[in-house]
């Protein structure tokens, strides 16, 4: 059975989505004297933003992966190194736009060390890249691997912590691997992308039944229940390891309890989506813009930050950011209908880097058939 599109996937992504635009919106708008109200909102909420992200981009990379070697199992156009050169070239990209958005950034605030900056872009491009030749091995050696991963970066950044901003070899490692701190580094979040592989794995595994009630009990069985009982562990070591310190973002503490939320939510929301508790067919429109047009959002998203620039208090900022996110949903609503994936960089990135493995598997094509007429 080829699985379908999960409406439960796009929630989530649409979801993280939303929060990193509204945390935003709240960070540039709110007044200097009201900033503990953002700081407390991202320590209740700050696990379905860029771990959210980084999560569910693992999930959705796995599933596409797993279908696409199926087809091209059952294909003799398609094969195993369109599906790598593909997925390379699309990390490639996301990569690349990172670094041109960095850029931007650089010259706004005059840093050229904001060129390197581990926003989500940059970290989601690197665990991209990274995160294919760990497709290969199995699901129980990449949760080995990601938790060995999470332990060391406890280990570097006590280390490299007290040279940040340094002139020596030290603070050039923190800045590479940390740098800025309070944003998204790479080894404190690619675990989420890697985890986010397993679910997506053991995902795609229950689906592969084409009875519907076996199919449905071995997605309880084998999926639902273990993924929702790890996940509740993950949260319960998370808090009690080094309670209250499971709030605070980055921390050893944070990333066990953000990574067992975020499973957890995804599991719920699999429940309402696959055993249909919910009708969401339309419910679930305005997450689906935000998760379709993620990339488009992130990137556009940063024509506000001047709007209302540390103008609103703690009553108004509500009204405002509440508009702003309703108002991109109706915008986004109407780029769809109109314009569809044209306007999805997300979409667009995905196409060029399937026609780009398509003209170099035509070309190994042409040189392998020169090869053989010469040979005859």
């Amino acid at each position: 059975m080829e699985l379908q599109r999960l409406k439960s996937i796009d929630i989530f992504r649409g979801l993280c989505m939303s929060w990193m635009v509204l945390t935003h919106l709240i960070d540039w708008w709110l007044k200097n004297e009201y900033s503990w109200l953002h700081s407390i909102m991202i320590m209740i909420l700050d696990p379905i933003g860029a771990s959210g992200f980084l999560f569910i981009s693992g999930v959705s990379v796995s599933l596409s992966v797993r279908k696409r070697i199926m087809r091209a199992n059952a294909s003799e156009d398609y094969n195993y190194r369109m599906i790598r050169n593909s997925y390379l070239f699309r990390a490639l990209f996301v990569f690349i736009i990172a670094i041109i958005y960095n850029i931007t950034i650089a010259i706004r605030l005059l840093d050229p060390s904001m060129i390197w900056a581990w926003f989500i872009l940059l970290t989601a491009g690197v665990s991209l890249l990274l995160g294919w030749p760990l497709l290969k091995i199995s699901k129980f050696f990449r949760i080995i691997f990601g938790l060995i991963i999470i332990i060391i970066n406890q280990i570097i950044i006590t280390l490299l912590l007290p040279f940040d901003g340094d002139s020596n070899i030290y603070g050039l490692l923190f800045h590479f691997l940390y740098h800025p701190i309070n944003q998204d580094p790479i080894l404190i979040f690619f675990p989420f992308f890697l985890f986010g592989t397993v679910i997506g794995d053991s995902l795609f595994d229950s689906f592969l039944i084409d009875n519907k009630n076996k199919r449905e009990s071995v997605f309880k069985n084998n999926f639902l229940i273990p993924t929702i009982i790890f996940g509740i562990v993950l949260i319960i070591i998370g808090i009690l390891f080094r309670y209250p310190k499971f709030l605070i973002r980055e921390s050893f503490s944070w990333i066990i309890y953000s990574l067992g939320i975020n499973i957890v939510l995804l599991s719920i929301l699999l429940i309402f989506d696959v055993f249909n508790v919910i009708k969401t067919k339309k419910s679930y429109k305005l997450l689906f813009y935000y998760s379709y047009y993620s990339l488009t959002i992130y990137l556009a998203h940063n024509i506000l930050y001047f709007l209302f620039l540390d103008q609103l208090n703690v009553f108004t900022i509500w009204f405002f950011v509440a508009g702003a996110f309703i108002f991109i949903g109706v915008i986004l609503r109407g780029v769809y209908k109109i314009w569809g994936g044209k306007a999805s960089i997300k979409v667009q990135i995905g196409r060029l880097s399937y026609g780009i493995a398509i003209r170099i598997e035509e070309n190994l094509l042409k040189k392998m058939q020169v090869i053989d007429e010469g040979n005859n």
